[in-house]
């Protein structure tokens, strides 16, 4: 257990270190692609850190991302960094004869500065979309975002009460939908899209066209944390409502695989999410991509430590007492400091990363 809580760290900066003395063990290069404008919490370089694993032209390439939403990057660069020194999982990398790309913190300012979003705001998941296309409608967020982003944290009693009568009006999935499918109209509020093309957007989406040239299959497998039963790792397909994607995803991961298309998942449907940016670089090849969601808390704290972000982010100064635990409350809500949580998370991320190692072997 000692050697496995040392994959995990402390914050962005220990990560980054653990991440690329990981890869140097493996005689990995990282490719580094520096933040040009943000500093980190500790005024460090931010960055979206890559390395390239196993036989760097194969004809199958498996792409493990963290950090799309900063602050889950504690739970996703401790599973990458404890999958790279792993032995078992090298050895299945050797067997395979698969490139594996791993793409540590997609979105460094928010793991840095303990913020699921980036420096804008945006959240990265919702940013990759259609720009030249009018933002979907989410009139019920607009709805709920005065009652949802309070201009006093902690919220008061008539703030709680209303927003507990709005989740009994249109009930508690209608609500998740509202809040968590992106909007783009309220700069100021949760899952923001924002109006342009982030950063991470576009320095992943040429990681992956370089990476993924070629090949003659791509899988795909996104960490993230906050959504779920705790410690447990919902293999969520991530890909188009296609039958046969679906059914491949079931044969290399199991039967219980979910997918909001059908209402199985934990999570409701999304746009902008970046799995637009793993397909549309596959180009002819095949795809098939899941997101790896682990549970940390009841949906009920989490949303409430997304609201108590936001309003920090909201009200820079702030009581920076306040702030302060805001900033931690939001950590905590995306990453559990307890060792068998943790435990669960490398065991879960092994095992998947395994699996898409023997599927893509047998792919023809």
């Amino acid at each position: 257990m000692g050697d496995l809580a040392s994959a995990f760290a402390v914050d962005y900066a220990q990560a980054r270190k653990h991440f690329g003395a990981a890869a140097a063990a493996r005689t990995l290069a990282v490719e580094s692609h520096v933040h040009p404008a943000e500093r980190g919490a500790q005024d460090e370089p931010l960055a979206m850190d890559v390395a390239c694993w196993g036989n760097a032209t194969a004809r199958a390439l498996l792409v493990v991302t963290s950090g799309v939403h900063g602050v889950e990057g504690f739970g996703g660069s401790g599973c990458q960094v404890a999958l790279l020194r792993d032995d078992a999982v090298c050895a299945a990398v050797a067997r395979a004869d698969v490139a594996v790309l791993f793409v540590h913190a997609v979105n460094p300012f928010g793991f840095s500065h303990l913020r699921r979003t980036n420096e804008d705001n945006v959240d990265v998941n919702r940013n990759f979309r259609d720009f030249d296309r009018a933002s979907p409608p989410n009139a019920l967020y607009g709805e709920l975002h005065p009652t949802l982003v309070p201009d006093v944290w902690p919220p008061t009693a008539a703030n709680s009460a209303a927003l507990g009568a709005l989740a009994q009006l249109h009930g508690p999935l209608a609500l998740q939908s509202a809040i968590t499918a992106g909007q783009a109209e309220h700069a100021d509020g949760l899952f923001y899209s924002g109006l342009a093309p982030a950063w991470s957007n576009g320095v992943l989406r040429g990681v992956l066209e370089r990476h993924c040239a070629g090949r003659a299959h791509v899988a795909w497998v996104d960490l993230h944390t906050g959504l779920g039963p705790w410690g447990h790792g919902e293999r969520i397909h991530a890909g188009p409502d296609d039958p046969a994607a679906m059914a491949r995803a079931k044969a290399w991961y199991g039967a219980d695989v979910t997918t909001v298309h059908d209402g199985s998942s934990t999570s409701t449907a999304e746009a902008g999410t970046c799995q637009h940016a793993a397909r549309d670089a596959c180009g002819p090849a095949r795809f098939t991509g899941i997101t790896l969601e682990f549970g940390t808390r009841p949906a009920t704290d989490v949303l409430q430590a997304l609201r108590g972000d936001q309003w920090r982010w909201n009200h820079p100064d702030a009581d920076a007492a306040v702030r302060r635990t805001a900033a931690r409350t939001l950590r905590d809500a995306f990453f559990d400091d307890d060792p068998a949580w943790q435990a669960m998370l490398v065991a879960q991320s092994r095992l998947t990363v395994v699996q898409a190692l023997v599927a893509l072997r047998r792919e023809p």
